[in-house]
């Protein structure tokens, strides 16, 4: 679990002013940390568990190097428009689904490089099998969390999105970003500020993430 942001990095400011998003994104982490061991099917990591900034590149190190089966990366949203409100899943793409979904990615990407091809042709040819592969797992592990959220969560009118971005091409395994709400949107932010409201939310993405585990174990 990626909590999105953090130290000198603040993310989003709530349209209160009085919460960031490095905040509550760490809140969020830590409560869907502590309800996936409190339901015993899986094992979780953090990729930070303080207000630390760390780098984009380190945090999908951490990923890559517990052979993490999944990484979800946890964020709230902003956008100039205040009624804009509804929480959204990204998955892996090489171009990005709408003019929104590029903004997002962009913004996350902090000018973050493009991970440069393998020079060896054979050696490029497997890793972008590869890459497809977990591209076609990141969206279904997306599809499922819509689906699962359906009638129990403010879900976006279209909510799973595709973008290119940085963190989750390099996980090296299937990856999401779930932007949990808009905190420029003064509903959004009071449900992203509710313990209870974002335990909610936390059960939905809870289940997905085990169901989507269990698929793909029985394959």
């Amino acid at each position: 679990l990626d909590a999105g942001h953090g130290g000198a990095d603040p993310g989003a400011l709530g349209v209160s002013g009085a919460v960031r998003e490095k905040d509550l994104t760490l809140a969020f982490a830590n409560e869907l940390r502590d309800l996936l061991v409190e339901r015993g099917r899986v094992r979780v990591a953090l990729t930070r568990d303080g207000d630390s900034y760390v780098p984009l590149d380190a945090r999908a190190a951490v990923a890559r190097r517990l052979d993490a089966a999944l990484f979800v990366s946890l964020h709230m949203d902003s956008a100039a428009n205040p009624a804009a409100r509804g929480a959204s899943v990204y998955s892996l793409a090489d171009v990005a689904s709408d003019a929104e979904a590029a903004r997002v990615a962009d913004a996350a990407n902090g000018g973050a490089a493009v991970t440069a091809a393998a020079a060896d042709p054979i050696k490029a040819a497997l890793a972008d099998l590869a890459l497809r592969a977990r591209m076609t797992a990141s969206a279904e592990l997306a599809d499922r969390l819509v689906e699962r959220a359906r009638g129990r969560a403010e879900l976006r009118p279209e909510p799973h999105k595709f973008a290119a971005f940085h963190v989750l091409r390099t996980a090296q395994t299937p990856a999401i970003l779930v932007e949990a709400g808009y905190l420029s949107n003064a509903e959004d932010e009071a449900m992203l500020r509710d313990p209870s409201r974002r335990r909610a939310l936390a059960l939905v993405l809870a289940e997905a993430i085990e169901r989507d585990i269990a698929v793909r174990q029985a394959r």
